[in-house]
Order: C-alpha cells, then structure tokens, then sequence
C-alpha cells in the first residue's frame, strides 16, 4: 500500500510584479494557511516518509511550514526542479521515481498539474484544488513504480477555505 498527499502551495504574494514567478514569497494568509493545514494533517495522524518540494519559493515555503507542523527535518524536503510546471504526465514520473522504502510521499506542488493529476490517478472529480489544498491518494500497489492512470482511490481532500471561520 502506497499513500500520496498532492498538496498545491499556499496562497503567493503578487505585490511585486518584477519578481520572477519562481521567485513570489507566501502572503500573509499563504503563512497562516500552511501551518493550519500541518496541524489539520498532524491531528489526523499523517505522517510522511519523504517531503518533495518544486523549487518555486512558494512551493518550497509550504512544504517547510508543513514539515514544521508535522515534526519533520526541514532539510529533509527533497527539491525536484521537474516539478515546476509540470504535467500530469510528468508528475506520475516523478511519482514512479520515489524509492520504495518509502510508504506515504508528501508533493508540494501546482496546478494545474495537480488537478489534473489528482483526477487521472483516482478518476474523482476534482474541479480545482485551491491554495494549499491537500488531496490523498491510496494505492493498492507495492512498488510506486505500479502508480499509473486509474490506480488509486482519492480518500481525503482538505483545504483552508473549508475552515476559514477558524483560520481567520
């Protein structure tokens, strides 16, 4: 059994148009959603093997308030440049490439690739994951390498929004 958390950035900052997309810091409420949605995920007991990041500043930023939330090395977040406007096509790649001592992986990442990606593993219906929204994704497989179109079942999908009475 193999478990996949798709989690899309929190919420950038666009304050400042001269600074390169890969570069945009969290927003104010991107750094409050991050923590919240670790916390939600630790109080569930989630508890990943491996953390794999984008390298976008926001991307990476998220996966680091997460890993604080749930206890785990920020320098064990491995950054894979591939990430980064990839499509769905790509991201199952990279899903495939996980080395299989690991049980459940935690990608941080950005749509559309993970909408779409969330959609061609499970076949739910997923309109958009939002800023920092988390879908999970189980697989009856024993190796990630098996992890293909159609193979997995979405069992949880949470985001902010979704609590913004209590975030805010």
């Amino acid at each position: 059994m193999k478990t996949l958390f798709l989690v899309r950035h929190a919420k950038s900052s666009w304050d400042d148009s001269s600074i390169k997309d890969l570069d945009r810091p969290l927003n104010n409420r991107g750094k409050t959603d991050a923590p919240f949605m670790g916390n939600l995920l630790k109080k569930k007991n989630v508890n990943p093997d491996i953390l794999i990041s984008s390298p976008a500043k926001r991307a990476y930023s998220t996966a680091k308030l997460f890993a604080k939330e749930l206890g785990i090395d920020k320098n064990k977040i491995l950054v894979k440049e591939n990430i980064y406007e990839a499509s769905a096509g790509e991201l199952i790649e990279i899903i495939n490439d996980i080395k299989n001592e690991h049980f459940t992986a935690m990608l941080f990442g950005h749509n559309p690739g993970f909408t779409m990606l969330s959609y061609y593993l499970s076949n739910a219906r997923v309109d958009n994951i939002p800023t920092c929204g988390v879908v999970k994704i189980i697989f009856d497989v024993e190796s990630w390498k098996e992890v293909e179109v159609g193979r997995g079942t979405l069992t949880d999908f949470e985001f902010p929004k979704k609590y913004r009475d209590s975030v805010d």
